[in-house]
């Protein structure tokens, strides 16, 4: 830890309280800093400043903290301002790309996963960095007690290329890719694993091991993938979907669709999920295929078919997530405008909705797959140190739920 640290920190903290909170004609008055790393070149930045007491003479002092983009602290400290005491209005000047996140709901997910037990998971063909490095760090965070499941010449290799510290982690030698996916499948039926985590190898050699008829983990209910997304601008956690597997699903897939999310909403902490069906209008029209599938699944939950959740469609986007739009078109409905799970008509329509929460809302999105015998962790090179971290928080916590009883197993 040092006392000396980059200016883009502070700076960064500066323009947040000058021009988001407390906003124009806030005079700084001091700033108490300690700096935890480096900042380098092409590091993605976020400030969060709290508010911790007011002052005597219009002066609040404020929490702060800097983070990079893996979700490690730059800078924390204290900023003592004078807060205007009217509303202003000023011409800004060219600033950093500056987003305002109201919470942080993945480290509420963090924070539950480290009270538990980790739990035993199959890691499967972990041949590059980004795949072996995400392993050990949920192992390195108690989340995990990872089985490295590949050739162990090639694993080995990568961790002294890279300084990955395997930690002593067991490793299963199998010679490549297809082998790796059906020993970790066969590690879930013996019972020594829990929960699947992909690896360097296609996601179809995974859930074709998963899904082998004689030899596989499948169940009854269809499988299903779901992104857990902590978006900026919504105030709690937004389940979407499904964006990754099912690419046309039919009106029995759709209600598997349904009960994964609300299952998975129910382990992430909320006790009856509001699930939203989208369409791209909220009112039922024969030639929308949707829509007629969004009014059978509500009906499909009033007869018991799909449980724990409340559900309505077919509902547009808008009202789906927002109160006003939902009053302006005249719905009343538990779920309009505050949905908790957002199911979409199809594979396109949800990965194209889930990607630009993504990049253009600076959504966070962890996500794993449900409908086998455990959850399945579907990693991509794109993920964050911090969103393979909610990946596996979110995979260990509903493996905890299954285990306690909290939810039904599917039947196999």
């Amino acid at each position: 830890m040092s006392t000396r640290g980059d200016p883009v920190a502070t700076g960064l903290v500066s323009s947040l309280l000058a021009n988001v909170l407390p906003g124009p004609g806030t005079v700084y008055r001091s700033q108490d800093a300690e700096f935890h790393r480096q900042v380098r070149l092409g590091d993605s930045l976020t400030a969060w400043v709290r508010v911790l007491e007011k002052l005597p003479e219009d002066r609040v002092a404020f929490e702060c903290r800097v983070s990079n983009q893996d979700g490690d602290l730059v800078m924390t400290g204290r900023a003592v301002v004078s807060a205007p005491t009217e509303k202003q209005r000023i011409e800004v000047a060219d600033l950093a790309d500056v987003s305002v996140r109201h919470h942080d709901s993945f480290s509420v997910l963090f924070d539950k996963v480290r009270a538990l037990e980790p739990i035993p998971t199959a890691i499967v063909h972990p041949v590059d960095q980004v795949s072996l490095q995400g392993a050990m760090e949920a192992a390195e965070a108690s989340f995990i007690t990872p089985i490295l499941v590949g050739p162990e010449q090639r694993i080995r290799a990568v961790a002294e290329e890279h300084g990955i510290d395997l930690g002593g982690a067991k490793i299963l030698d199998v010679e490549h890719s297809h082998a790796a996916a059906a020993r970790a499948v066969e590690l879930i039926r013996e019972g020594t694993a829990e929960v699947l985590m992909k690896g360097s190898l296609h996601t179809d050699e995974v859930l074709s091991a998963v899904l082998n008829k004689a030899t596989g983990i499948r169940t009854a209910r269809r499988i299903s993938h779901i992104f857990v997304m902590d978006v900026p601008s919504y105030p709690k956690l937004l389940l979407i979907s499904d964006a990754a597997v099912n690419i046309a699903p039919d009106l029995d897939a759709k209600a598997d669709i349904c009960q994964n999310a609300i299952d998975l909403a129910r382990t992430v902490g909320v006790e009856r999920p509001k699930v939203a069906i989208l369409s791209a209008v909220e009112t039922i029209r024969p030639k929308i295929q949707s829509t007629l599938d969004a009014a059978a699944l509500c009906k499909m939950a009033d007869r018991g078919q799909i449980q724990g959740g409340v559900l309505d469609g077919p509902l547009a986007m808008d009202n789906a997530i927002n109160l006003e739009a939902a009053r302006i078109k005249k719905i009343d409905s538990e779920v309009a405008g505050v949905a908790d799970v957002l199911i979409a008509p199809d594979l396109e329509a949800g990965n194209i909705l889930a990607k630009q929460l993504i990049f253009l809302a600076n959504a966070e999105a962890a996500g794993i797959v449900l409908g086998a015998r455990v959850p399945i962790i579907l990693t991509s090179r794109a993920d964050s140190v911090r969103t393979r971290r909610a990946s596996a928080a979110t995979a260990v916590l509903h493996a905890h739920a299954v285990r306690q009883g909290l939810l039904d197993k599917p039947a196999h």
